[in-house]
Order: structure tokens, then C-alpha cells, then sequence
């Protein structure tokens, strides 16, 4: 009877030795993989949980979380001129959000006196100097805007944009006399459904009477070697229409992506500087250079919405000059799903009625957003990111459905270029889902 236990002793010894061997062959390799498999089989379980479900983790069977827009970062340019200080921070004002970028400029017509007041309002800005996000171009620059001096600050701005911020998406350029009709919110859940190689230039090779009166004469901006601002000179001789390219000529207010920006100041290609040495000596080169480099450009010609984002009442045909907003024109701008207008006059009664009725802006503060927290409201912030959009990203959405769906837009080059960039190469069609 003592010596029973040695057999079994035996048996289990030579099975403790096969298991081993087994775990090192890597029999056992899936096993974990065959319990999970198991595990969700039904088990029948004596007693009163003998029909209870298997417990499944949570991982396995909620549904995935809803995906966060993708918000993009919008890089401002807002400009002004002499007497316009007040006029640029009230649109600095109505445009603000802390995840935008923002660089202001008053040219070197306007007082020193005014660009000091500007300089010290960015720097004791409560907010404004917590987010860090607002920047003055202190050297100012002699602007005029019939001549290239206008285009040589866009650029620059452009050039302390990429400088100072790695990451941002679009460039935007404004006046003090410009106003946006939506809210930063709005705005940004709008393009955030958008490919981030769109350029909205407003663009037509078509020149007709600009031919003569602008694109054949030669002229000489005093603003390039003067301090003081003075309007154009005139030459007596003439040129004829380039053939090495083709002129085209459109709005002087665009939003421009960063990779075309890029392309406008580094220039691994040499067109934008033979463009801008170009339209040093023609009329009203705004109007015309963003345009005639990005439509002659092959990587670019197709990334054009045929639109400049704005509401503009012009004479027809149109004169130098826009027509001044006022609350007459209330019902038109918003019919237009424009983001943004010109040109109001400072502190016009309609700017008020669009910050009570569009923005819900409070008078001498920031427009509110999803982001905005502290007491008074809006005076920090808690989540840069969080969007609260209202009724303007819907007149938006109907914009963006109108130009980007069509056809036409992308006729200067490729339409498979327009989803270039790391999007899928396919034509954008009208998109419901561009709708809240």
C-alpha cells in the first residue's frame, strides 16, 4: 500500500515534462486566441445564472465614438490706412477666435500716433496677449493700392505667417473696411469639410476694357522709394500682352492655402517672381497677381473656387471703388451666404445691426464661440477647438455647395488635381454633407 502513490508520482511526472516540452515547441502559442473563441460560446451554467449571457468587453460591443471635426487654422491679414485705427480694431474684434491666426497692419500713411495706439491695444489686450495669436507689423509699409506696394504687404504678411506659425491652413486677406456676416465658428466648421488645397480667387481671363486702360500702359508706384503717398505715375509708352503667359484678373480679397502660399514666397518655381517683377509697372496689380500666377501655375490651376468669400455692390461696369454698405444692403448681404462685405463706413449704423443679429457680438468685445469660458463671458478660454456654430454655417454650407459642386471651376487645368495633396483624386460633386 506504500508504494501506490509511486505510480501515479510517475505518470504525472512524464505529463509535467510533455507540457513543458510543448510550451517551448509553441503548441500552446494560439491558445489564448482559442480561449477568446471560447469564451463567447454560451455556457451552460447550473443554478440560477444557467441562462445568463456571456459578458462581452465593452471595447467589443459599443459603438465607436463620433470623429471631432478636423478644425483648420485661418491666417488673417487685416490692413488699414490713415484714420482707420478704430475701424481695423473693431474688425479685428468681429473676426477674433483663439485658434486663428492674426497679423495687423496700418500703412506708413497713417500717424505714427495711430500705430503706437495699435501696437499698445495688441499688447494689453487681456485676451489677446494671453492666446498670443495677434501680431503687428510694427515697420510699416507704404501702401498704395493702384500700385504693386499693395501686393509687396500681402506678401510680407504671408512671409511672417509662415515664420511664426508652423500650422495653418488658409490666408485671408482684409481691410478695416471689411466685415464678416458669419461667425469664426461658422467659419471654421465650414472649412473644416473642405480639402485644404482650395484657393477661393475670384478669376477671368476675360480683360475687356482692362486690356487697354490697365494691362498696356506702364506706370511707376512712388510708393516703392517714397514716404509719402502719392498717387501713380503715368509713362508715356506702352506694352503689349505678354504670349509667355496669360494675363487674368479678378477681386484683390481671396483665401489662399498655405501650400500656394508657400509657393508664392519660397518659389522653387520662378513664375511668381517673374509675375510680381511683372506687375510692378501695371494698374491696380492686386486685381490681377494672385490671379495670373495661380491660373498659369500646372500644380495649382485646378485647386480654384471661382469666388472671393465676399458681398461687394459694384457699379456695372465697375468703377475703382465698391459702393458703401449701409442698412439698405442688410437683405442682399445676407442673401449672398457671403461670409464676409465691403465696404462699410466707420461705425455705420449696419454694423451694428450685424453684430445684435449675425454675430451676437457684444459692442467693444470679441464674438462668442464654442470656446469661450471666464466671467465676463469670453474672457478665457476653454477649448480652442470646440466649434458652437449657429445659423451662418448653414447659409455657408449653400455656398460652398453652389461653386464647389460645379463643373466648370476647375476647366483651367486637371479636376483631379483638385483633390491633390493627400485627398482621394475624384471631383468634388454637390455634397449634403457639407450641411449641419
Amino acid at each position: 500500500m506504500e508504494k501506490k502513490w509511486v505510480v501515479p508520482l510517475f505518470v504525472s511526472t512524464l505529463f509535467g515534462i510533455f507540457l513543458l516540452r510543448s510550451l517551448n515547441m509553441g503548441l500552446f502559442s494560439s491558445m489564448e486566441t482559442i480561449n477568446s473563441v471560447l469564451s463567447l460560446l454560451p455556457s451552460k451554467i447550473s443554478g440560477d445564472n444557467r441562462d445568463s449571457p456571456v459578458i462581452v468587453d465593452s471595447k467589443l460591443s459599443s459603438e465607436p465614438p463620433a470623429p471631432a471635426p478636423d478644425v483648420p487654422r485661418l491666417a488673417y491679414l487685416i490692413s488699414g490706412s490713415k484714420g482707420d485705427l478704430s475701424k481695423l480694431w473693431r474688425t479685428l474684434h468681429s473676426l477674433y477666435h483663439p485658434h486663428n491666426l492674426y497679423v495687423v497692419h496700418l500703412d506708413l500713411e497713417s500717424p505714427a500716433a495711430e500705430r503706437r495706439e495699435l501696437a499698445a491695444r495688441v499688447a494689453n489686450h487681456s485676451l489677446f496677449a494671453k492666446v498670443g495669436n495677434v501680431y503687428m507689423i510694427t515697420k510699416a509699409n507704404m501702401v498704395t493700392y493702384r500700385g504693386p506696394t499693395m501686393v509687396a504687404n500681402t506678401l510680407h504678411a504671408c512671409a511672417i505667417l509662415l515664420k511664426k506659425w508652423k500650422k495653418w491652413d488658409w490666408f485671408i486677406n482684409l481691410s478695416a473696411s471689411d466685415y464678416p456676416l458669419v461667425t469664426q465658428d461658422d467659419l471654421l466648421l465650414t472649412f473644416s469639410k473642405l480639402p485644404r488645397n482650395l484657393n477661393f480667387v475670384e478669376h477671368t481671363s476675360r480683360l475687356r476694357w482692362k486690356e487697354p486702360h490697365r494691362a498696356k500702359p506702364l506706370i511707376m508706384d512712388p510708393g516703392l522709394y517714397m514716404t509719402n503717398k502719392s498717387d501713380v505715375f503715368w509713362l508715356l509708352s506702352k506694352r503689349e500682352v505678354p504670349n509667355a503667359f496669360k494675363l487674368f484678373t479678378g477681386s484683390a480679397w481671396m483665401a489662399l492655402s498655405r501650400e500656394f502660399v508657400e509657393f508664392c514666397i519660397w518659389g522653387w518655381d520662378n513664375l511668381p517672381r517673374v509675375l510680381l517683377m511683372y506687375y510692378t509697372n501695371f494698374i491696380s496689380s492686386p486685381e490681377g497677381y494672385f490671379q495670373t500666377v495661380i491660373c498659369n501655375s500646372p500644380d495649382f490651376n485646378g485647386t480654384i473656387v471661382n469666388h472671393d468669400l465676399h458681398y461687394i455692390s459694384w457699379d456695372i461696369p465697375p468703377r475703382q471703388h465698391p459702393h458703401t454698405l449701409s442698412l439698405n444692403d442688410i437683405g442682399k448681404m445676407i442673401s449672398s451666404n457671403a461670409p464676409f462685405a465691403r465696404k462699410f463706413d466707420k461705425d455705420d449704423p449696419v454694423l451694428d445691426k450685424i453684430d445684435d443679429e449675425l454675430l451676437h457680438r457684444v459692442k467693444q468685445w470679441v464674438i462668442p464661440g464654442g470656446w469661450c469660458s471666464g466671467e465676463p463671458l469670453c474672457s478665457d478660454v476653454a477649448d480652442e477647438l470646440k466649434l458652437k456654430p449657429g445659423p451662418g454655417s448653414e447659409k455657408l454650407a449653400l455656398l460652398m455647395d453652389r461653386f464647389i459642386s460645379r463643373w466648370d471651376f476647375v476647366a483651367l487645368g486637371s479636376p483631379q488635381l483638385l483633390l491633390g495633396s493627400g485627398y482621394h483624386r475624384k471631383r468634388i460633386r454637390a455634397s449634403a454633407s457639407l450641411l449641419p
